[in-house]
C-alpha cells in the first residue's frame, strides 16, 4: 500500500464491555481495552475463545456498546453502525433464497442506492472478489470458498474504509483458506480494494503473522490487552522464512508463557476464562487429544515438541487449543513455545483403550471442575440424573450462552469417552447410567 501511517481512524479508550446474568452479578467481558489503528495498518486480535474478540468487534461496528470507555472512529464518537464500517464473519450469514447478485446489492439496497448504481457497483465488487460469472448463483450451488467471496464483496460494495474480520477463514479447508487469504492479501497490498485498514480476529498465529503489521493479543476473563508485536516483515511473506519462523515462535512464546518466567497454572494463568465452573471449555474431541498425544511421542519429537513445529507437520492450526486442553487435564504442559508430555501423558500413550478410559476419567474430575461438579450432582440425586439446563443456568453467571453450551459440548464427549457419565440428547438429561 501507498499508505502514510499517520492518521489515526480508530481509538479505542478504556473500553469495557458487562453483560447482565442470571445471578443478577454483571460478567466482565473486556477490561480497559485500548487501541489505536492508524490508516493503512492491518492488526490482528489474537486470543482463545472468552476473551471477548468478537464483542470487540460488535463494538467497534456499533452493533454493541460499551459498558464504559469511548470508540472514535474519524474523531467522531461511535454510538451505533458506523458509516464507512464494514464487517465479514464467521459464518457465511447469506440469505439462501437470494443469488450472488441479490445478497451484495443487500447492503446498498438498504442504504437507498438507486437499482442501476447498486447494480454497477455489485458487479465491480463480484468481479474483484474472483466471482465473475456466479452473479446468478445461488449459495448452495457455491462451494464454502465461494461463499466467503460473496461475504467479502458484500462489505466491499459499501466502500468501506475501516473492513472488520471476524476469523473469515476459520470455517474453510486449510488449502481454500490459504488461496482466499492470498488473494486478499495481494488486492490489499495493489491498492484495489477501497479500504484503508482492516482489523482480523483471528486464533491462527501463523495466519495473525502471514496478514497482519500489529499483533494484538487478547487475554481472557476477562478480555484484555496483555501483548502487542510490531510484525517487520515485507509482504509478501514466506512461512519458510528464519524472519517469519521468529515472529511466529515469538507470538506462541507469549501465549504459552513469559520469556525467562516460568508458566503459571493453566487457569490461573489465562488459558481458559474464569476458574472454577467458570472455565470455558473447548468442545475438543478426544480423538484430537489422544491424536496429539501420538504424535507428541512419537519420533522426532520423542515428548517434546516445538509448537510451530508441529503446527507445520500436522497442519494443525488450532493447535494452541488442543494443547492448551491436554494442559488443563495434567497430561501436557506448557512453556515457552513446547509442549511436552507429562508422566500421565507418557502412559496414557503407551497404555490400551480402557486404561486410558480409566486414567483419562481421573484427569476428567479431578481437574476440569465443571466435569466434577456433574458428577458430584449426579452422584448426590437418588435417582443419579439432572437436566443439562439445570448446569447451563448455572454457567450463564459466569459465561455467554454460546460458552455456556460450548463447555457442556465439551463435558457431554470427554465425560462419555471416560465413562464418567452419561447424556442423553433426547431427552437433554445427564445420567449415571447409559440411556436406553
Amino acid at each position: 500500500m501507498s499508505y502514510v501511517i499517520d492518521e489515526t481512524l480508530l481509538d479505542l479508550r478504556h473500553v469495557c464491555k458487562d453483560f447482565p446474568t442470571p445471578g443478577g452479578q454483571p460478567r466482565r467481558v473486556l477490561d480497559g481495552v485500548n487501541l489505536r489503528l492508524r490508516n493503512g495498518e492491518i492488526i490482528g486480535l489474537l486470543g482463545r475463545s472468552g476473551s471477548g474478540k468478537s464483542t470487540l468487534l460488535r463494538i467497534i461496528a456499533g452493533l454493541g456498546a460499551a459498558s464504559s470507555g469511548d470508540v472514535v472512529y474519524r474523531g467522531a464518537a461511535v454510538a451505533g453502525p458506523a458509516d464507512g464500517v464494514a464487517m465479514v464473519f464467521q459464518s457465511f450469514a447469506l440469505f439462501p433464497w437470494l443469488s450472488v447478485l441479490q445478497n451484495v446489492e443487500l447492503g446498498l439496497e438498504a442504504r437507498g442506492v438507486p437499482l442501476r448504481e447498486r447494480r454497477k457497483r455489485s458487479l465491480e465488487a463480484i468481479d474483484l472478489i474472483g466471482l465473475d460469472g456466479f452473479e446468478s448463483a445461488y449459495p448452495k450451488e457455491l462451494s464454502g470458498g465461494m461463499r466467503q467471496r460473496v461475504g467479502f464483496a458484500r462489505a466491499l460494495v459499501t466502500r468501506p474504509t475501516l473492513l472488520l474480520l471476524d476469523e473469515p477463514f476459520s470455517a474453510l479447508d486449510v488449502l481454500t483458506a490459504e488461496t482466499l487469504r492470498t488473494d486478499f492479501l495481494d488486492l490489499w497490498s495493489e491498492g484495489r480494494m477501497p479500504i484503508e485498514a482492516v482489523l482480523i480476529v483471528t486464533h491462527n498465529i501463523e495466519e495473525a503473522v502471514l496478514m497482519c503489521d500489529r499483533v494484538v493479543v487478547l487475554a481472557s476473563n476477562p478480555g484484555r490487552i496483555v501483548s502487542e508485536l510490531q510484525v517487520d516483515l515485507p509482504h509478501p511473506r514466506n512461512r519458510l522464512d528464519p524472519s517469519f519462523r521468529s515472529v511466529v515462535e515469538t507470538l506462541y512464546t507469549r501465549m504459552t508463557g513469559s520469556e525467562g518466567e516460568p508458566r503459571r497454572d493453566a487457569a490461573s494463568a489465562g488459558a481458559f476464562p474464569g476458574t472454577g465452573i467458570g472455565m470455558v471449555l473447548p468442545p475438543i474431541s478426544t480423538n484430537l487429544l489422544s491424536g496429539l498425544m501420538e504424535a507428541i511421542a512419537a519420533p522426532p519429537f520423542r515428548g517434546r515438541a516445538d509448537l510451530p513445529v508441529i503446527t507445520r507437520a500436522l497442519q494443525m492450526p488450532d493447535i494452541l487449543t488442543i494443547a492448551e486442553t491436554l494442559q488443563l487435564l495434567r497430561l501436557a504442559s506448557l512453556a515457552d513455545g513446547d509442549i511436552r508430555l507429562t508422566d500421565a501423558g507418557r502412559h496414557f500413550v503407551e497404555s490400551g483403550l480402557e486404561q486410558r478410559k480409566t486414567l483419562f476419567r481421573q484427569h476428567l474430575l479431578a481437574y476440569v471442575p465443571l466435569a466434577a461438579h456433574v458428577r458430584r450432582v449426579l452422584d448426590d440425586r437418588p435417582e443419579h440424573r439432572a437436566p443439562t439446563r439445570r448446569f447451563q443456568e448455572e454457567l450463564e453467571d459466569f459465561m455467554s450462552e454460546a460458552d455456556a453450551q460450548r463447555s457442556l459440548r465439551a463435558i457431554v464427549s470427554w465425560g462419555r469417552y471416560a465413562e464418567a457419565f452419561a447424556h442423553d440428547k433426547v431427552s437433554d438429561v445427564f445420567s449415571l447410567e447409559d440411556p436406553a
